[in-house]
C-alpha cells in the first residue's frame, strides 16, 4: 500500500535562498509517515501506552529539486521492508506538477520504552500495511 499526504509550503519553512530548508523535509517525511500509519489503522498511541516506541534509526535522503513558498506538495509513504525488530519505508516529496523534490529511505526499529533497546515487534500491534505489497 502507498499513501499520499498533502501539504502546502509555509513561509517559515523557507530559507534565505527562498526555498524549503533541507531540515524541513524531515518534518514533511514524518508527517507523511504518520498519515500513512493512520491510513493503515496502526495504533501508534496504543503502542506507546503498551511501553514501546517506534524509533527512526536512519534516514537516507536525496534532494532533487527545490520546493518554494506556496507549492502544493504530496508526501508519499510506502513500506519496503518489515522484519522482527525493524523495517524500512520509502518516501517521496512530490510537487503538484509531478516533480520529485526529495526521496528517502527511512529505517525504523521497535524499542522498549523501559530499556531503550530494540525488541521484537509486538504481534498485537501488527497490521498488514506495515509489510510491502511485494513481500
Amino acid at each position: 500500500m502507498k499513501n499520499s499526504a498533502e501539504l502546502v509550503v509555509r513561509t517559515y519553512e523557507c530559507d534565505s535562498y527562498s526555498h524549503v530548508n533541507n531540515a524541513n523535509y524531515l518534518n514533511y517525511l514524518e508527517y507523511g509517515r504518520m498519515e500513512y500509519l493512520h491510513a493503515i489503522n496502526f495504533d501508534y498511541k496504543g503502542l506507546i501506552a503498551a511501553g514501546y516506541y517506534l524509533y527512526i534509526t536512519r534516514i537516507d535522503i536525496s534532494y532533487k529539486v527545490s520546493a518554494v513558498l506556496d507549492d502544493k506538495l504530496f508526501v508519499e509513504c510506502e513500506p519496503k521492508k518489515f522484519g522482527k525488530v525493524s523495517g524500512k519505508f520509502h518516501q517521496r516529496v512530490i510537487r503538484e506538477d509531478g516533480t520529485v523534490c526529495a526521496e528517502a529511505d527511512v529505517f525504523w526499529a521497535i524499542v522498549s520504552a523501559e530499556t531503550r533497546r530494540p525488541v521484537k515487534f509486538p504481534q498485537e500491534f501488527y497490521v498488514s500495511g506495515l509489510e510491502p505489497d511485494d513481500k
